[in-house]
C-alpha cells in the first residue's frame, strides 16, 4: 500500500500530544474521575496503600488498586492537579501501543499503521488519559495476549511475560482479564489444532505450571492482605463484582454507585460507535479481503483469527449482562490495530481515505476539550468553588457532597450532618443550592453572603454568627 509514513508518522505524533497536553486542560468531572482521582488523594493524604479509600476509613472494595497506585504514583511526582492524576495512564497507553507495534513488525506488518489505528481509535483516545481502570486492565490483557501468541511460536521468555499481564490484570480489574484471556485464546487453539491437540498444545508450548506461580507471587498477596485489613473484601468483590454486576438486573447490593441495566447485547453497539472510525472500516476491509482472509491467516500463524478471537472476547463475555459501559469494549481495541495492519498491507490504492479517517480523532479531541471547558467542566465539577474558597475557612457542604469537592477541597470541605456544627464557629463557608443554604441559615441565625455560584447551581457562602 503506498501511503507517505511521514503523514502518518505526523498524525500520531499529533494525536498522542494532543492528549497528552489535554490532560490537565479541564477539571476532574463527577463521577467517575473526580471518585477515581479522590482516592489517590486520599492514599497518598493518609499513607495508606493496600486499600482504596471511598473515603475517609471507608474501604472501597469495587476494584484491585493498581489504578489508584497510578494516579498516586503521579501525584507524588507531579503534586495534586489533574495532569498528575491523568497521565499515568497516558503511559499505559503508550505501553500498549508498542507491545502491539513489536508484535506487528514480528509478524511482518506495519507497526506504524497498528499504532495509529489504536491511537485514533475513539475510545482509546479517550481512555489513554482518563482516571479509570479500563486502560491497566488493557495493558494487562494487551502483555498476556502478545506473550501467548510468541511463546506459542517458540519464545518461551514471553510466556512469563503474558503471565506478568495477567498479574497486571489480576491487579486492575481482577480475575475478569482471565475469563477474557480464556474467551478469546481457547476457541482460537480449538481451531488450530482441535480440543484435544488444542489442549496438548497448550500444555507443551507453555510454562503454566510455572507461570502460574509467577503469576499468583505477583497479584495473590494483595488480595490476601486486603482481605485480612478489611475482612468481606474478597466475598463482595469476587461474588458481587463478578457475577451480581453483570447478570443480576439494576444490581442493588453495588456499595458504590447504582447499577446500569441496559438491553442485553448494547456491548456490540458501544463498540459501533466507541471504536469509530476504525469500527466502520473494519468491516469494509474484511469485505474487500474476504477471498484472501484465508490464505492471509494462513501465512500469519492463524493471526487473523487470533486478534478476531481478541476483538470480540469483551463483546462475547457482555452480550448478555446489562450492567455495562462504552469502555468495556476497550480491552480488545488493539486487537483492531494489528487487524486493519494487516488487511491494508496488499491493497493498491490511493490512501487519502486512510489518512483522513486517522485524522478524524485528533481533531474530535481539540473541539471535546474546547466543548468541555466552556460549557461542561462547570456543571460537573466544583473545582471553580474552591478557586473562589477561602481554604482556611472550615467548609460544609448542604446535601450530597461530590467527589470533586472533596479533592479540590483537599478533604477539607465535609457534608455537613450534625447542624450544631455552625453554632460553634465564627465563620463557615457553605456549598449547596440557594434555597438550601437560605433556609438553613435562617434557622441558625446566620448572616451569609453569597460569593460565587457555579453552573452546577451551586453556590459558595459565607457566613458568620449573628
Amino acid at each position: 500500500m503506498r501511503i507517505n509514513k511521514v503523514h502518518l508518522w505526523a498524525i500520531l505524533v499529533t494525536v498522542l500530544l494532543i492528549r497528552l497536553l489535554s490532560l490537565g486542560a479541564y477539571p476532574l468531572m463527577d463521577t467517575t474521575e473526580a471518585r477515581y482521582g479522590e482516592m489517590a488523594r486520599l492514599m497518598i493524604e493518609t499513607g495508606n496503600w493496600l486499600t482504596p479509600q471511598f473515603d475517609y476509613g471507608v474501604p472501597f472494595w469495587g476494584k484491585p488498586p493498581l489504578f489508584t497506585w497510578m494516579s498516586a504514583g503521579g501525584i507524588e511526582l507531579f503534586g495534586l492537579n489533574e495532569f498528575a492524576v491523568r497521565v499515568p495512564h497516558w503511559f499505559a497507553g503508550l505501553l500498549v501501543i508498542g507491545l502491539m507495534a513489536y508484535l506487528a513488525r514480528r509478524a511482518g506488518f506495519s507497526g506504524l499503521i497498528t499504532s495509529l489505528v489504536i491511537a485514533t481509535c475513539g475510545v482509546f483516545a479517550i481512555s489513554a488519559g482518563a482516571v479509570m481502570t479500563d486502560m491497566a486492565l488493557t495493558l494487562g490483557l494487551t502483555l498476556a495476549m502478545v506473550g501467548f501468541y510468541l511463546c506459542w511460536q517458540g519464545k518461551r521468555v514471553w510466556g512469563y511475560l503474558g503471565f506478568i499481564g495477567l498479574a497486571i490484570g489480576l491487579l486492575a480489574k481482577g480475575p475478569l482479564v482471565i475469563v477474557l484471556m480464556g474467551l478469546a485464546v481457547m476457541p482460537w487453539l480449538i481451531l488450530q489444532h482441535g480440543v484435544i491437540g488444542g489442549f496438548r498444545t497448550l500444555w507443551n508450548r507453555f510454562p503454566i505450571v510455572l507461570g502460574m506461580g509467577l503469576m499468583l507471587l505477583i497479584a495473590l498477596p494483595w488480595y490476601l492482605l486486603a482481605e485480612r485489613a478489611t475482612p468481606g473484601f474478597l466475598n463482595y468483590f469476587i461474588v458481587g463484582e463478578h457475577f451480581k454486576r453483570f447478570v443480576v438486573s439494576g444490581w442493588e447490593g453495588d456499595l458504590y454507585g447504582s447499577a446500569h441495566d441496559e438491553t442485553r447485547g448494547m456491548i456490540w453497539l458501544f463498540w459501533l460507535y466507541s471504536a469509530l472510525p476504525w469500527s466502520i472500516v473494519l468491516p469494509v476491509l474484511l469485505w474487500k479481503n474476504k477471498t484472501k482472509l484465508k490464505a492471509l491467516n494462513q501465512d500469519s500463524d492463524g493471526l487473523v483469527t487470533y486478534l478476531m478471537s481478541w476483538l470480540v472476547s469483551p463483546l462475547v463475555l457482555f452480550t448478555l449482562s446489562g450492567n455495562i459501559l462504552p469502555a468495556y469494549v476497550l480491552p480488545g481495541i488493539p486487537a483492531l490495530g494489528l487487524l486493519v495492519a494487516m488487511l491494508v498491507k496488499d491493497i493498491d490504492y490511493d490512501a487519502k481515505w486512510f489518512k483522513v479517517s486517522a485524522a478524524i480523532v485528533p481533531a474530535l479531541l481539540v473541539l471535546a476539550v474546547v466543548y468541555i471547558h466552556l460549557f461542561v467542566a462547570d456543571k460537573r465539577s466544583d473545582k471553580v468553588i474552591f478557586v473562589e474558597a477561602d481554604k482556611s475557612i472550615p467548609t460544609y457542604y448542604i446535601g450530597k457532597r461530590p467527589f470533586s469537592g472533596q479533592f479540590y477541597s483537599s478533604g477539607k470541605a465535609k457534608q455537613l450532618t450534625d447542624e450544631s456544627v455552625l453554632l460553634q464557629l465564627d465563620k463557615v463557608q457553605l456549598v449547596g443550592d440557594r434555597n438550601s443554604v437560605e433556609s438553613l441559615v435562617q434557622q441558625k441565625q446566620l448572616t451569609c453572603v453569597a460569593q460565587y455560584t457555579a453552573k452546577s447551581h451551586r453556590a459558595l457562602y459565607l457566613c458568620e454568627r449573628t
